[in-house]
């Protein structure tokens, strides 16, 4: 007999080529996988709610896995933060029912992205986590630009060629920049929030750089109007850095998770 589990993890992924198994290079799945071999002695597939590109972080990222049913939520919390590596955390781990699969059951994802705006930007301790743009950006154009992709639109421009979809259509629930506090009471960036029903490969980075560089004077607000209408990304800006995006959680029906008894 077997249990099905969702784990919500957190990791720095400034070392990992992304959260997916690839033939070379150190990913969040294998090293996650490799965890669970260890604790069951069996290959235990992890799946995702999401599929972070290399250097993408993530502060709550669903991850779906089947083990033995003598596991229960607080022992595998406990063993799985036991052997991860340190830039790897499991906040949580609930118990599940059978069908449930972190990626196919969620219905909806949310993301943040981080824009360092000052000098200070350029400091080892911040770089790793934002776009070091080290300039002022003005926060009504990038205000203005976000309120145009709220609601369902298709966002062929702002997708990556050649990348297989069904469709381009996703729901934006939420998009909005504000501006972030210093700790010395300025304004040291900006942070965009976005949530939608679904995400497109590079999406949420091609939709920062385009709407950083509005706010840096570079493009007209009315671009954004004009690129949703385009089929393609010919037009589109270059994507945003990866090191200033963040997965920040994966949203599920109610009725998939069982009550633990223990």
């Amino acid at each position: 007999m077997t249990r099905t589990f969702l784990a919500v993890v957190q990791y720095d992924g400034g070392d990992f080529v992304g959260w997916q198994r690839q033939s070379s290079g150190r990913t969040v799945q294998g090293e996650f996988e490799s965890v669970l071999a260890r604790l069951t002695g069996d290959r235990i597939v992890a799946h995702g709610a999401g599929r972070t590109d290399a250097g993408v972080h993530a502060l709550g990222l669903g991850v779906s896995f089947t083990v033995p049913d003598k596991w229960t939520e607080a022992d595998l919390q406990r063993a799985l933060n036991a052997l991860l590596p340190r830039d790897c955390w499991v906040e949580s781990v609930r118990r599940m029912h059978d069908d449930f699969h972190a990626r196919k059951c969620a219905l909806g994802r949310r993301y943040r992205y981080d824009v360092g705006c000052d000098a200070a930007a350029a400091s080892p301790f911040r770089r790793r986590y934002e776009w070091a743009l080290g300039r002022p950006v003005d926060h009504a154009r990038l205000a203005a630009a976000a309120s145009v992709i709220e609601g369902e639109h298709d966002f062929a421009a702002f997708s990556v060629r050649g990348t297989p979809q069904r469709h381009f259509r996703c729901r934006i629930e939420e998009a909005r920049w504000e501006q972030r506090k210093s700790d010395q009471g300025g304004v040291d960036g900006v942070r965009f929030h976005v949530a939608a029903d679904r995400f497109l490969h590079h999406m949420v980075r091609m939709l920062v750089g385009t709407m950083i560089d509005i706010g840096l004077g570079r493009r007209a607000p009315g671009d954004m109007h004009q690129l949703l209408a385009q089929s393609d990304n010919g037009a589109t800006s270059p994507p945003a850095p990866p090191q200033g995006l963040f997965f920040v959680a994966a949203s599920y029906s109610g009725r998939w998770y069982l009550e633990s008894a223990e």
